[in-house]
């Protein structure tokens, strides 16, 4: 018999023996198993997570609008040296003014205030409610879409009203199958009729976008004091002009905010573009750090697999030369101990992929990281781990084929 016949014959010899070998040595199997599996776990359940929060914050940060800008005198990414940030003097409503008449590319703009407070409507209560005061022109930055009522208008801000906007959680906690518009509300006891309610926006990094409260933006500093200073919330007719209108605001607002020459500038201009790329660097790491921890371990297991699979070949080297003087090919002991190595690796595999989703699933469920495993990084890492154990299992294959039959006969 020769050709692809005889091929085919060695590897089902191979694959035969190899499995009787397997379930010989059970606990060896289960021991080996388990190395790789544990790498293959780890890797899938970290990179799974990562790749949850890539794609909620990539579809939160949609939201925003490619379109928008935010003034403030902090930068959302601080790296170091934050007092020098916090030393930086407020906005004014007058230099809004100024630029708003300074930037006529800037379609919608709109100061922006906020902080946290309790939120009440008959016996229900709800805590830690962010409260933003803003403008009518907040609608068209923002993202939201008003689901019912109105939003706030122009006449609301320039006479102080006290009315509200409520963000979906607030609508589910405090309205429960009612609908609130024309109800009233307190916020730290002041009361404020609610005109309308938000559609549901989602999460960011694990924080609701709903659980908000807009009221008018002089409202806000006429119930909760002039102390704190606000951001300016912008927008351009199209993504395409972010740039260009960025670098065009940067000389407005330094003239704005009179910042002498050769003085750095005391402002921050954010863009949702620029949060990513900073966050795709973060996670980027991440990723590294992951990837290296799974393949520290699967080189672990891999040495393990090669360090049995040695000591597999001593105790069955009198079986190896009897097989040899019967007359089988080295190329059929080679299969058989690669057959052994690569299925005790794709199993470990396989076990290594239910537990790591599994992880992945059970961390997405109890706490505010989302998982999203990609069907390729599966097969990726099932595939790794039977490679692992086949590169593994070549010198311990090749020292048994290459054993002397005569020599291994002897062999006690």
């Amino acid at each position: 018999m020769s050709g692809p016949s005889a091929f085919r014959v060695d590897v089902l010899e191979g694959a035969r023996i190899a499995v009787f070998s397997l379930k010989a040595n059970r606990l060896r199997t289960v021991l080996t198993t388990l190395g790789i599996g544990i790498g293959v776990a780890t890797l899938l359940a970290i990179v799974g997570i990562i790749q949850g929060l890539n794609t909620s914050f990539h579809q939160q940060l949609a939201t925003f609008g490619a379109n928008t800008m935010y003034v403030s005198k902090f930068p959302w990414m601080i790296k170091g040296d934050w007092w020098r940030y916090r030393n930086r003097k407020n906005f004014t409503l007058d230099q809004v003014q100024r630029l708003r008449t300074l930037a006529p590319f800037v379609t919608s703009m709109s100061p922006s205030v906020q902080r946290l407070a309790d939120v009440a409507h008959g016996g229900e209560q709800m805590s830690t409610v962010r409260i933003q005061g803003v403008t009518h022109e907040y609608l068209n930055i923002s993202g939201y879409e008003v689901t019912g009522g109105r939003f706030l208008t122009e006449a609301d801000d320039t006479t102080t009203r006290p009315v509200a906007v409520l963000g979906a959680d607030v609508v589910d906690g405090l309205f429960p199958g009612v609908n609130p518009v024309g109800q009233t509300i307190r916020i730290e006891n002041r009361t404020f009729q609610v005109v309308g309610t938000l559609s549901r926006k989602g999460k960011m990094v694990g924080e609701s976008l709903d659980l908000i409260v807009f009221i008018p933006f002089k409202t806000f500093y006429s119930s909760f004091g002039n102390r704190r200073g606000f951001e300016i919330a912008m927008a351009v007719e199209d993504a395409s002009q972010v740039r260009a209108a960025e670098d065009q605001l940067v000389g407005i607002l330094r003239r704005v905010r009179s910042t002498p020459p050769g003085v750095d500038d005391d402002f921050s201009i954010n863009r949702p573009e620029a949060m990513a790329q900073t966050y795709e660097q973060l996670t980027g790491a991440l990723y590294g750090v992951a990837v290296g921890v799974g393949l520290i371990t699967l080189l672990v297991g891999g040495i393990g697999i090669m360090n049995i699979m040695l000591v597999s070949v001593r105790e069955r080297t009198r079986e190896i030369g009897v097989r040899r003087a019967l007359g089988a090919r080295k190329r059929t002991i080679v299969f058989q101990f690669l057959m052994e190595a690569s299925s005790v690796s794709a199993v470990g595999g396989l076990l290594g992929t239910t537990v790591g989703l599994g992880t992945a699933k059970v961390v997405s469920l109890v706490t505010p990281l989302a998982a999203d495993v990609q069907p390729m990084t599966v097969v990726a890492g099932v595939g790794f781990a039977a490679l692992v154990g086949l590169l593994f299992g070549i010198w311990p294959a090749a020292r048994a084929a290459n054993l002397d039959p005569v020599e291994a006969l002897r062999y006690e």
